[in-house]
């Protein structure tokens, strides 16, 4: 669901947001997919650089260090729908309102392109995501999933 832009949470000082997808650093990035997010666990890299190039990248930056800090992409059409995925907060900076405020800045970032509708499955963080206007589905009897792969 998207909101007026005005109702993004700011990112903490000293942290910046930032779309270019060259700034991604894909080793740590899949370092902390592969590794440490449910949804991801043993990702080959191939695959996370495959899926990395299909979609739109987005990061969080230590504005002192120029480390990455978070990390999410989205898979869109560029015109009516959007998948948010991979969304990823450092653990050691969690706690802090990275979270939210990242997503509601991906978010805004998709408005531009008409986006009418932007879907994200979590497992754990539905309250990160409420707080920028997701919600669950009106009718998720309606939605169905294929998965012959995996």
């Amino acid at each position: 669901m998207i909101h007026r832009m005005s109702d993004t949470p700011v990112l903490p000082d000293g942290y910046e947001f930032s779309a270019d997808t060259a700034r991604v650093d894909v080793g740590r990035v899949h370092g902390w997919l592969s590794s440490d997010a449910y949804w991801a666990i043993d990702r080959p890299r191939e695959q996370h650089e495959r899926a990395m190039a299909h979609s739109l990248n987005f990061g969080v930056y230590d504005t002192a260090s120029g480390e990455q800090v978070a990390y999410a992409r989205a898979v869109t059409d560029q015109a009516l729908f959007a998948w948010l995925a991979d969304v990823y907060v450092d653990p050691s900076v969690r706690g802090k309102g990275i979270g939210t405020a990242f997503v509601g800045r991906i978010r805004d970032h998709l408005k531009p392109f008409g986006v009418r509708r932007v879907l994200l499955a979590t497992h754990d963080a539905h309250g990160v995501y409420a707080k920028i206007g997701f919600r669950p589905l009106d009718r998720p009897d309606q939605w169905m999933v294929h998965t012959p792969f995996g």
